[in-house]
């Protein structure tokens, strides 16, 4: 049998030695399968992350009117969240490595909820920039978790599904929340109390995360011996691959991680990522509305076909990664050719989209684009991969700084863009350009072995 690392049994333990389990092994038991409900509950946390981060998107037709706001006022209110996510993120990263992912996600399931039902009361541009930007502090440390928690939880051999899984929640969030948001408006009669409501609901999934996340398996009441074991024992063959790399498995601070091309890599494949996909989820909705005559309803219905393709695209390239793998196939050709592909995708669907006029083409070609792109959800699994269990949060922290520096910056580069154009075409073309970073980090990035720090 294999004993439990020390790393990762210590790291993050945030509850007492009394929750720790003392399982009598039992060789025939069948493994439990705990850490696949763990993870679709984070898939279901994700998806509420993003019907709150962007419900301004779908109620931004009714916000604009009500505080008469120019494109360049709407850019600049919908990058409030990404620049205080994206400071928060290193912060965050170390904050997991230290206190536990269990403590980290339910305190931020608390805090952006309170954070999105205030949004609710708004009563100037300011007021509602600042509500927006508490909701991206409290949201910072999500997504960072799940990747430690992917870390801690998976075998090598399934962590292509657990990254996929949780970062599915982006785009379930993204087009349940069109439908969701638009549904509440018209329940509530307004975008404040949709704010209102969507923000309570939050609050209250941090009592179940806080019920059933624990930091490793051992901790955890449902998981039997068998479990742990397959678990740990795919662990420690990792740890000993990396042993013979020179790679260490104790907490790293995040500097001597610089110097490595994997790093950037791995930075600017999400910095790119990220400049077509909160672009597109914060101005798709208004796109749709300006550009296409959608009315609201319309609107929440395209958002969701849109982003709904995302859902399942990142599901199965999830499956087919693991699936590849599985057949022993080399990690860097098994990811540099679905990402690969997945840019070429992406790129080509953008195009398209500025040569249609036609609504429901339009749509189409975007659905395409999103089906390919979230299997760059893949890269959650990377933190780990690179750093080791101990520092995957603080890696995942510094991945998701990258990629939100762009959240903040596209919002208010496409209002620019629509301000000065009075069009998208040039808006949908600087989707292109983050799509070509993304295709050439992702072809960089070496993905076979921890890096040696």
């Amino acid at each position: 049998m294999t004993s439990h690392e020390p790393s990762v049994s210590t790291v993050g333990d945030s509850t007492s030695s009394a929750d720790t389990k003392l399982a009598t092994p039992d060789l025939h038991d069948k493994p439990t399968k705990v850490r696949w409900k763990l993870f679709v509950l984070l898939l279901a946390l994700v998806t509420i992350n993003y019907i709150d981060r962007g419900s301004i998107s779908v109620a931004m037709p009714l916000i604009k009117e009500e505080f008469n706001l120019s494109p360049e006022a709407i850019g600049s209110l919908m990058s409030a969240f990404f620049f205080a996510y994206a400071l928060m993120q290193v912060p965050g990263g170390w904050l997991i490595d230290r206190l536990g992912p269990r403590k980290m996600v339910a305190g931020s399931c608390f805090g952006w909820g309170a954070a999105t039902a205030l949004s609710g009361l708004a009563w100037s541009f300011a007021s509602l920039f600042t509500a927006r930007a508490a909701i991206g502090v409290a949201e910072a440390a999500i997504m960072p978790s799940g990747g430690k928690l992917n870390g801690a939880w998976m075998p090598r051999e399934e962590r292509g599904r657990g990254a996929t899984i949780l970062d599915a929640g982006a785009p379930l969030g993204a087009g349940i929340g069109g439908i969701a948001i638009a549904g509440l408006i018209a329940l509530t009669g307004g975008w404040r109390g949709a704010f209102i409501a969507a923000g309570l609901a939050t609050a209250a999934f941090g009592f179940l995360a806080w019920w059933y996340i624990r930091d490793s398996p051992k901790q955890h009441k449902g998981t039997n011996q068998a479990e742990i074991e397959y678990i740990e024992a795919s662990h420690a063959a990792e740890d000993a691959e990396a042993a013979k790399d020179e790679a260490g498995t104790g907490r790293r601070a995040l500097l001597p991680y610089l110097k490595f091309r994997s790093f950037w890599a791995m930075c600017f494949g999400w910095f790119g990522f990220n400049g077509v996909f909160y672009g597109l989820l914060t101005w798709g909705p208004l796109y749709l509305s300006e550009a296409k005559g959608f009315d609201l309803a319309a609107v929440g219905w395209g958002t969701f076909v849109i982003f709904g393709a995302g859902f399942v695209g990142e599901l199965l390239g999830g499956y087919i990664s693991d699936w590849w793998r599985a057949r022993g196939a080399a990690a860097n050709t098994v990811m540099r050719t679905l990402l690969g592909i997945s840019s070429a995708m992406v790129v080509a669907g953008l195009l398209g989209v500025t040569l249609v006029n036609n609504p429901f083409a339009a749509v189409a070609l975007l659905s395409v684009v999103l089906f390919f792109l979230r299997w760059v959800g893949l890269f959650w699994s990377i933190p780990a991969l690179l750093g080791g269990r101990a520092n995957a949060g603080v890696l995942g922290g510094a991945m998701n700084l990258s990629g939100n520096v762009n959240g903040f910056i596209t919002p208010i580069a496409i209002g620019l863009i629509v301000g000065a154009t009075g069009g998208y075409t040039w808006a949908l073309l600087y989707f292109v350009g983050a799509a070509i970073v993304m295709a050439t980090s992702v072809l960089t990035l070496d993905y076979s072995r921890r890096l040696p720090v």
